[in-house]
């Protein structure tokens, strides 16, 4: 399960690039009760999302051209590195590895298939602090038209494991990192996406999946995915924020914790 010890592959930080800041932390402080704070004047606007003070999201300026998305970030020891590792398996670098002030070097990736994706590399700032919990991130899911492909791209950077799971009208294959227990360690999973873009697409464990989608509505965003039940899993929902930013939201199986 996705925890703040973070190992070479694990996501460690989440952030999302937005047209209008404020209106952004208003809608996720209506959701779900994250509070922004600004990462100070140097932070060109970018700032924290908390929850209960521990920083859980950010929000920063969308680059011109682009659409308001949410970025997962990976644990690496060395961004030059898997940069350059990403870069001869195919992915293109957005952006190369450079110091994010004293708190670490990030750059920006997307993966051969179009699904995009940043590495950070910590010094004094490690990333999430804290996950699973409820209205924190809890797991994140690659949607790619080719399952395979994405195994082997990203396996060659992190060393991911797989096992793979049987669901309807699917293979749902589940992501661990290459250290500890297989069940312990896994983060996340890969779904096909035939015909739609690939990208990452973050959870955020709730408590009540249809009490966060009214209270998401109600803020100005939009429903993606209905509610619904997934047996042996949990309900889920998938949203938009009000200017296209997709996450999902999950209630998940007590069994699942």
């Amino acid at each position: 399960m996705l925890s703040t010890d973070f190992v070479i592959g694990a996501p460690s930080w989440l952030d999302l690039g937005s047209p209008d800041i404020p209106a952004t932390a208003a809608f996720y402080g209506a959701t779900f009760g994250w509070e922004f704070q600004s990462a100070g004047p140097e932070a060109g606007g970018y700032g924290f999302l908390q929850y209960q003070g521990r920083a859980v999201a950010a929000i920063g300026s969308l680059d011109d051209g682009a659409s308001s998305a949410w970025t997962v970030y990976f644990h690496t020891t060395d961004a030059e590195a898997t940069t350059k590792a990403a870069e001869q398996a195919g992915a293109t670098v957005r952006v190369e590895a450079f110091d994010v002030m004293d708190a670490g070097r990030m750059s920006c990736l997307t993966d051969p298939a179009g699904a995009e994706f940043a590495l950070w590399q910590p010094v004094a700032f490690p990333g999430l602090q804290a996950t699973w919990e409820e209205n924190t991130l809890f797991w994140v899911e690659l949607h790619t038209a080719d399952p395979a492909a994405a195994q082997q791209f990203y396996g060659s950077l992190f060393g991911w494991r797989t096992q793979h799971m049987d669901v309807p009208g699917m293979t749902y294959t589940v992501l661990s990192t290459a250290e500890g227990d297989v069940q312990d360690a896994s983060f996340g999973g890969i779904a096909p996406n035939a015909g739609e873009r690939s990208r990452w697409v973050p959870y955020i464990h709730v408590s009540g999946v249809d009490a966060t989608v009214d209270r998401a509505q109600a803020a100005g965003g939009s429903v993606v995915m209905p509610a619904s039940e997934v047996p042996e899993v949990g309900r889920m929902a998938w949203l938009a924020d009000p200017f296209g930013a997709v996450f999902a939201v999950m209630t998940p199986n007590p069994r699942q914790g």
